[in-house]
């Protein structure tokens, strides 16, 4: 029994450049969101840099990030095609129905315009993640502005926000803050 040859598609070609998912913002500032690629790959890298108090991971993670985890992650761009938002995330292999949610970055040109829910919601309502109805993250306990996100999220998906300590100051080497596991959910898809 011969097995046909299936074609390899490089992961430069399954990332090439789309046409946003949608638009957002202003009709004199639009911002369009879309799937990243591997040209966006070093301009993640220096708005999550421009992005305090996020940790900035390697631009290789953000490549990485940008082409192997494509379908749950997402930016944004303005007119000009500069990277102003950006979500990265995953679907938990051990709970096919919980997103994680690693990182949320917003530049100052976009801020105030609710990139950050909409890059969120606009990965969710992707028809790969339908069976998705918990979202996870972990915040800081004084970053306000990720818990008013998280908050409207829930009240706006209707759905409970819970909360508890997942990582210590000592298991993030002594130098960080604690990390809290916040969890949303369960949430209709239909209310996203």
């Amino acid at each position: 029994m011969n097995t046909p040859i299936q074609p390899f598609t490089s992961s430069s070609e399954l990332a090439r450049p789309t046409v946003a998912d949608a638009v957002v913002g202003f009709s004199e500032t639009p911002l369009f969101i879309r799937k990243p690629n591997a040209e966006d790959g070093w301009g993640v890298y220096e708005l999550v840099k421009a992005c305090p108090p996020l940790d900035v991971n390697s631009a290789y993670a953000y490549l990485l990030l940008a082409t192997q985890f494509r379908d749950t992650c997402a930016v944004a761009t303005n007119e000009e095609g500069e990277i102003v938002g950006f979500v990265s995330g995953y679907v938990k292999d051990n709970a096919p129905d919980t997103y994680f949610l690693w990182q949320v970055a917003v530049g100052e040109k976009a801020r105030g315009t609710g990139l950050a829910r909409r890059l969120v919601e606009a990965i969710l309502s992707r028809p790969e993640l339908t069976n998705v109805h918990h979202l996870e993250t972990t915040i800081t306990p004084d970053n306000l502005a990720s818990w008013g996100l998280f908050r409207r999220l829930a009240a706006r998906w209707h759905a409970p926000l819970n909360s508890r300590e997942y990582f210590s100051t000592e298991q993030l080497g002594g130098e960080h803050d604690p990390e809290n596991l916040v969890r949303i959910g369960p949430f209709q898809a239909d209310h996203i």
